[in-house]
């Protein structure tokens, strides 16, 4: 309760602030299908860029308390970072332990009908690396296991930029229906990851010929 009154206090007071900060605009694979409101039980992927990429989407899915997986390195910015981290309900995982405990900790969250926001790249490109990262495949295992469909979503990284950040969202993905049962378990969870990468990727792509298209 703690956290989604928390996530309405930042939703009301930053509105005005992010909408001159990051100008975000967003775009929609189908909207018809998925827009900003999550009806229920999900799992956000998305390429990760900057280190306030989960503040951006807290305004771009408004009416959703999103649990976002936060790796340790950033709990241990400093005390007010780690404050607001656990107020607004982040997840910490402990990456350099292998510790995969969060995903338990999402599980519940989902059980219960919440929303998680995971970044599967698991850290931030360094300067030069093509984008986006491998993806990890934690999040095919917590659809897999809760059934909760996967909203991809991709962001340009233009926060503090010059240009507008522009996100979109797209339409949910079933981990579920993607599953071979001719493949073994392993095989399955590659192929699910990659599909699902290679989603966001296309989202992109889609961006970019709207913008040029304007």
């Amino acid at each position: 309760m703690i956290y989604t009154i928390f996530n309405w206090f930042v939703k009301i007071t930053g509105y005005i602030p992010q909408k001159l900060i990051f100008r975000m605009k967003v775009h929609y694979e189908d909207k018809a299908v998925q827009g900003r409101h999550i009806r229920s039980k999900a799992i956000v992927v998305s390429n990760h860029n900057h280190l306030f990429d989960f503040a951006v989407l807290l305004f771009a899915f408004p009416t959703r308390t999103l649990r976002c997986a936060v790796a340790e390195i950033t709990y241990d910015k400093n005390i007010f970072m780690k404050l607001f981290l656990k107020l607004v309900g982040c997840i910490r995982v402990e990456r350099e332990s292998y510790d995969f405990s969060f995903l338990e900790k999402m599980k519940k969250i989902l059980k219960c009908g919440g929303v998680v926001e995971i970044y599967p790249e698991a850290r931030l490109p360094r300067k030069g690396e093509p984008t986006p990262l491998e993806f990890k495949p934690s999040f095919v295992y917590l659809a897999l296991e809760s059934g909760a469909p996967i909203i991809p979503v991709y962001s340009n990284a233009q926060i503090f930029g010059k240009n507008r950040e522009r996100i979109v969202i797209g339409k949910p993905i079933d981990a579920a229906a993607l599953y071979d049962s001719t493949l073994c378990e392993k095989e399955n969870i590659k192929n699910i990851t990659l599909y699902v990468r290679s989603k966001i990727i296309e989202l992109g792509k889609k961006l970019e010929e709207e913008c040029k298209e304007k």
